[in-house]
């Protein structure tokens, strides 16, 4: 699908609608391993990345009419019929929480309103104003969202706007991207679809043994979940008896999935008409925040509003042209295969003999009490790096973690990492204690540039003038607002996994970038006398 607004010749008005909490997570997960803080130390975060998606769209798509949705504490009609419904996750994060009402605030200096609607969610609201703005005839909707459920209300009227990541372009799926992307006929079947799969991020059930490809395979070929159910005895095997023993789950599943478009939202369209903004509150937000680089997009040069500033225009134009990528440097990267007990015994010897290194963690998730270890990547040189893959079996990766134990716990050995709270505190939960002078570069670009970005590849493009391999690339997509990574979130008839030797490139990657940038970040801070903190 084109990046940019498909045109509407027979609509004056575009109306897009905001998914608020969805794109709050999105932006908190996208920084999680190198979050933005205040010099008082508050996590921003989200703050920042959500503002900075409102921009974007604002300047890039130039709505005529615009509002945010937001859910509320109350039950919901589907708790009414299913208790679990989310029962299962976690706690807010609270920088999340703290966030929020920062969030909110901004949205009304942007004269934007935000829509709330007891008792319904998010997705209820939208839901509900696409279908009447559709009935108005005159609107073109943009749902606002990365959440796949959207799917289901796309038509001729109503797109999904995917905002763009790390930099890349956004995606607005139509029509015929749904049919595309979930093998249906019309997008009202995705909730068809979501029946048999369910959800793990919602607790809805689905049926057992169906992922994503049976369940677009079985819709595809019977139409909705009723008329499978109805010829479930034409089934083979295994799923003809989970079809048959949980078709009453599957029915429950689609009602839980589908979106409600029917909520009492007394919501004006004249009342959704963009407006002017609030410069002052606006800008007293950004001082309270130390916003400076998006100060200065909105006001101005003039505009200051912490102790950084902001990269100048004609620099980065000129960064950006001389940028490199692993295809223009000649890098030299080893992929230690999980049941190689020799290299990495090896490799384990070779790091015991050094005065310092760099490493880096890779991870089945990014809560550190829970999150598995899929391997560890080493550096010590520039250009070079090892990523050593652990066993997915319990006992045959705290086996093979124990290689690795004399190096991290070598109080000898200096350790430099990126975001090291997080490599420390999942190695802690594994059993191993990292010792040791630390170097986190995040946290050095956090004294040096407190209003900046901190990024590891943001960091790689500004100092070394190199393009790091982005997560997707190595990963086959991207990181959800849960936090899990997505390849273990398929079925199990699907879940193949990304390429062990892209992964193994990302990984090696970030350890060699992250080493480099140390080099130069250290005397950044003995120019600033702030070594240590």
């Amino acid at each position: 699908m084109p990046d940019a607004a498909p045109d509407s010749p027979d609509s004056d008005h575009r109306l897009f609608l905001l998914d608020g909490m969805a794109l709050i997570y999105r932006a908190h997960f996208a920084l999680i391993r190198s979050p933005i803080f205040t010099s008082k130390g508050v996590n921003t975060s989200a703050i920042y990345g959500f503002t900075t998606t409102l921009l974007d769209l604002l300047e890039n798509q130039k709505p005529t009419h615009i509002a945010v949705a937001f859910d509320t504490p109350e039950p919901t009609p589907r708790h009414e019929i299913y208790p679990e419904y989310k029962a299962q996750r976690e706690a807010m994060p609270e920088d999340i929480g703290r966030a929020i009402p920062v969030v909110k605030r901004l949205i009304q200096a942007f004269d934007i309103p935000v829509l709330e609607c007891p008792g319904y969610e998010a997705d209820d609201i939208i839901g509900t104003l696409a279908k009447r703005a559709e009935a108005e005839g005159d609107y073109t909707v943009y749902m606002v969202t990365p959440d796949k459920d959207f799917a289901q209300l796309v038509s001729e009227k109503s797109v999904i706007y995917k905002p763009g990541r790390q930099g890349s372009a956004p995606e607005i799926l139509d029509v015929g991207a749904i049919r595309e992307q979930w093998q249906v006929k019309k997008p009202e079947q995705v909730i068809d679809v979501l029946g048999l799969w369910g959800d793990a991020s919602d607790n809805i059930p689905g049926i057992p043994g169906v992922g994503e490809k049976t369940a677009k395979k079985l819709i595809s070929e019977w139409g909705s979940v009723d008329n499978l159910l109805a010829h479930a005895d034409e089934l083979k095997g295994k799923l003809k008896e989970n079809v048959a023993t949980h078709a009453k789950q599957a029915r429950l599943s689609r009602k839980l999935a589908e979106i409600i478009i029917d909520a009492p939202v007394p919501v004006d369209f004249h009342a959704l008409k963009l407006g002017p903004r609030d410069d002052e509150t606006l800008k007293s937000l950004f001082v309270e925040f130390e916003f400076n680089s998006i100060g200065k997009r909105l006001f101005g040069d003039a505009f200051a509003a912490g102790r950084g500033h902001a990269v100048e225009t004609s620099e980065s134009g000129e960064l950006v042209a001389k940028l490199k990528s692993i295809a223009d440097i000649e890098k030299r990267y080893r992929r230690i295969a999980a049941d190689d007990d020799k290299a990495r015994r090896d490799l384990a010897s070779q790091l015991g003999n050094l005065d310092a290194l760099c490493f880096d963690v890779e991870t089945t998730g990014l809560d550190e009490k829970t999150a598995g270890l899929l391997g560890i990547a080493f550096s010590w040189e520039k250009d070079a790096g090892f990523y050593a893959e652990l066993p997915q079996d319990p006992a045959k990766g705290t086996e093979a973690l124990e290689s690795f134990r004399g190096v991290l716990e070598n109080a000898a050995i200096a350790k430099i990492g990126h975001n090291l709270k997080f490599d420390v505190s999942v190695l802690h939960w594994h059993g191993v204690k990292v010792a040791g002078d630390l170097f986190d570069t995040m946290l050095a670009h956090t004294l040096i540039e407190p209003d900046q970005r901190h990024r590891m590849d943001y960091l790689s493009e500004t100092y070394l003038g190199y393009t790091p391999i982005s997560y997707e690339e190595a990963f086959g997509a991207p990181m959800e607002k849960s936090g899990q990574l997505t390849m273990f979130d398929a079925g199990p008839e699907e879940n193949t996994g990304p390429d062990p030797e892209k992964v193994a490139r990302y990984a090696a990657e970030d350890a060699d970038v992250t080493w480099q940038l140390a080099d130069i970040l250290r005397g950044k801070l003995k120019d600033e006398g702030q070594e240590r903190v």
